[in-house]
């Protein structure tokens, strides 16, 4: 089957967050997390389908449904869980939040890497826990973990890790050794690991994901991993996502945690992700198919036309790059950008030093991406 990722979707007039931020200006959206492509086309078949049922009530996920989650883990990474293992959740930034909530108290010390996804770094504060963050390190062109400067951060209020893996925004696969030298810190150090895996099906290379919980018992029952289809098959509005948890101590904890303050999954989301995991596969390939495309278009594009802008490290996963603009010595990449018709993420919100950095969507039709591009190339020439 054919798939259409190169017409681009009029989506100036809708409910989108990422266009109804630049409403009446010639700006275009390249900064949030969601890509400029329709869904896939079993996934709008089983919308459709729902809505023709015509009921909406109260939704609990049907065995399909889980079956389709528990497959798709065992198929794509060699993952066996266990059906009881899911807590359905509307996000996975309210994940991160019901973990910082339910394993540390209030002044004890969530650590994480920087830079990194803002919710990572927020979400201990949210609940008046200390949010601690290590820099990533840039050696010989690929971003890497200063374990000695993890090792030092660790004091005895740290109760949780909290790892992005991909990595956004760096766009990083993590290595086995590395992951297994991670969690192994963690047990070393008595520590929860929660893993963020959203972009784990979004993985451009020949590389492996690994899901943390599969890295041996002693790290399993340590770990909680958040899933979603959202980044994936661009259904983040419809609020499903997941964590596996495979102790059921800890698994107890975490429910507990969302009582009463995190709502249901809805019957239309449990909908799209069943279609998206158990009958998107088709789809998703073609999907990384176009993004890859759509990086290596972007990466000669920055090394032929963009003086003064680089790409400090490969593109290995997601649809996100991160620009490093320093040499450009502007006092608000942002600001410039955007007078120049481009809205970018601001690097400083995922903790990078202020005007070092941007963030670029590139999930979006050729057309698009390379029209923003253009505008960049313009930017340049008008400092």
């Amino acid at each position: 089957m054919n798939f259409d990722f190169e017409t681009p979707l009029e989506r100036r007039g809708t409910d989108s967050q990422k266009w109804q931020k630049y409403v009446g200006r010639d700006i275009l959206p390249r900064w949030v997390a969601d890509m400029d492509f329709k869904s896939s086309p079993a996934i709008l078949a089983a919308l459709h389908a729902r809505v023709e049922h015509g009921v909406f009530g109260y939704a609990r996920p049907v065995k399909a449904t889980v079956d389709a989650v528990v497959n798709a883990l065992r198929l794509r990474y060699d993952w066996a869980i266990e059906p009881a293992w899911i807590v359905w959740l509307p996000g996975l930034v309210c994940g991160l939040n019901v973990t910082a909530q339910a394993f540390a108290e209030p002044g004890d010390e969530v650590l994480t890497f920087s830079p990194i996804y803002p919710p990572f770094m927020s979400a201990p504060k949210n609940s008046a826990r200390v949010s601690v963050s290590v820099p990533l390190i840039l050696r010989d062109g690929r971003w890497e973990i200063d374990w000695v400067a993890l090792e030092a951060a660790v004091t005895p209020r740290t109760k949780l890790f909290l790892l992005c893996s991909p990595h956004n925004p760096i766009a990083r696969v993590w290595r086995r050794d590395e992951l297994m030298r991670l969690g192994e810190f963690c047990v070393r150090h008595d520590l929860l690991l929660c893993s963020d895996e959203i972009h784990c099906d979004l993985i451009l290379d020949n590389l492996p994901h690994i899901p943390t919980a599969r890295l041996g018992a002693d790290i399993a029952k340590r770990s909680i991993t958040l899933m979603a289809p959202s980044k994936t098959y661009n259904v983040p509005g419809l609020g499903t996502s997941f964590a596996v948890i495979p102790d059921a101590g800890l698994r107890a904890r975490f429910v507990r945690a969302t009582a009463g303050i995190v709502a249901e999954v809805t019957t239309l989301g449990f909908a799209a992700c069943e279609a998206a995991y158990r009958d998107s596969e088709d789809w998703r390939q073609a999907l990384l198919a176009t993004l890859r495309g759509n990086r290596d278009h972007l990466v000669k594009f920055v090394e032929n036309e963009l003086p003064g802008v680089s790409l400090d490290a490969p593109i290995e996963a997601t649809y996100l790059a991160w620009l490093n603009v320093r040499a450009l010595n502007l006092p608000d990449p942002i600001a410039h950008f955007e007078a120049h018709g481009v809205g970018l993420s601001d690097g400083a919100f995922f903790g990078a030093p202020k005007g070092y950095y941007v963030r670029l969507n590139f999930g979006c039709p050729r057309a698009t991406l390379e029209l923003a591009l253009r505008r960049m190339k313009n930017a340049l020439a008008a400092r």
